[in-house]
């Protein structure tokens, strides 16, 4: 069976530079509370009524497609990863689709938050390898700023997130061990409510313990569950993140998840030339990489300039990392990443 590569790869991050001190105005937090726990310094947001998750989708497919010596007319497939969808239905990717220009193609929406690229990445794989498409466009994009809780109350969550987009064109190769070699994929629901946007939604307070339950108002006999006033005044359409607990599981579940790629492909963590984690939380990051006795050399963090882009934020540092020299062909690299869900995955690519 034929392995399936990364042909281009291309990322597009908002103008728009929104530091720590400008949050300090905002909401009860400091630069130096946001930089200790999370190792952010900045963050991108988009334009408001002129950019979208689509968009900025599209930014950054033109610089992979064209990368990847094709057209859009070429694309045979589209995978879309984000939480944040231009509608609630339909999904981002017709949208790319759409301002694309391309002519009737599939389009497929994951929504696995954090581990969405990943997840992503290992449908497109399977496509090329079985043959069914020669070149798969896998997109993860987000638009945060636009959904985010900018007052006290939301200050935990709100100082974590960024907007941008990444994305790569999977083309089949035939050259020996090359290309994606293996991808892993977890889940485990019953933490889903630890870290999850509950509103809009249809699940009427059933899965929520009793301090969440959400506030309905006055309800018809038909209706009134998917979003109401009370909702929106008490704060309740905002994410929302036990913290602690989904470090805890980060940093037991990313070195997991990574050596369970090398043993299934015989390497050792040592083998691995860059690593590429989900921009979660530097700390994170850095206790994965204590943990697994990797050197700073071969994992690569931006989460310091464009904050936490959720399913955009592997394939932006995948990019990044990738055009300033620090992955080279012929090199062994693994993307993993823990998220909502609880979800976690990985992938390891011989470049």
């Amino acid at each position: 069976m034929q392995n399936s590569k990364i042909a281009g790869i291309g990322f597009y991050v908002p103008e728009r530079v929104v530091t720590n001190k400008e949050l300090e105005e905002l909401m009860d937090t400091t630069d130096e509370w946001i930089r200790e726990r999370t190792g952010i310094e900045e963050r991108r947001y988009a334009k408001k009524h002129e950019e979208t998750t689509a968009t900025m989708g599209v930014e950054a497919a033109k610089i992979a497609i064209e990368r990847a010596g094709i057209t859009a007319q070429d694309i045979d497939f589209i995978i879309f990863a984000t939480l944040s969808p231009d509608y609630y239905f339909p999904g981002s990717g017709v949208i790319l689709q759409r301002e694309m220009g391309m002519e009737n193609v599939g389009a497929l929406d994951v929504r696995y938050q954090c581990t969405g690229f990943i997840y992503a990445l290992s449908v497109a794989d399977q496509f090329v390898k079985s043959g069914m498409y020669k070149n798969v466009l896998v997109v993860g994009a987000e638009f945060h700023s636009c959904g985010l809780d900018f007052t006290k109350r939301g200050r935990n969550v709100s100082v974590i997130f960024g907007d941008g987009a990444g994305a790569a064109v999977l083309q089949p190769t035939q050259e020996e061990g090359k290309g994606i070699l293996t991808t892993h994929l977890h889940s485990d629901g019953k933490f889903a409510e630890e870290l999850a946007y509950y509103n809009p939604g249809c699940h009427g307070g059933k899965f929520l313990k009793d301090d969440k339950k959400p506030h309905f108002g006055e309800e018809p006999e038909f209706g009134g569950l998917f979003m109401t006033k009370e909702m929106v005044e008490h704060g309740e359409i905002y994410p929302t993140m036990n913290g602690r607990y989904v470090f805890k599981h980060a940093v037991e579940k990313f070195p997991a998840v990574i050596k369970e790629a090398c043993a299934a492909t015989g390497y050792k963590v040592d083998d691995i030339d860059m690593l590429i984690p989900h921009q979660a939380n530097l700390r994170i990051s850095q206790l994965v990489q204590l943990n697994l006795g990797i050197e700073n050399e071969r994992v690569y963090n931006n989460i310091q300039k464009y904050g936490n882009t959720t399913a955009a934020s592997i394939p932006i540092a995948l990019c990044e990392a990738w055009e300033k020299g620090l992955i080279k062909e012929g090199d062994l690299v693994c993307l993993a990443a823990f998220g909502s869900g609880f979800t976690w995955a990985s992938a390891l690519i011989r470049w």
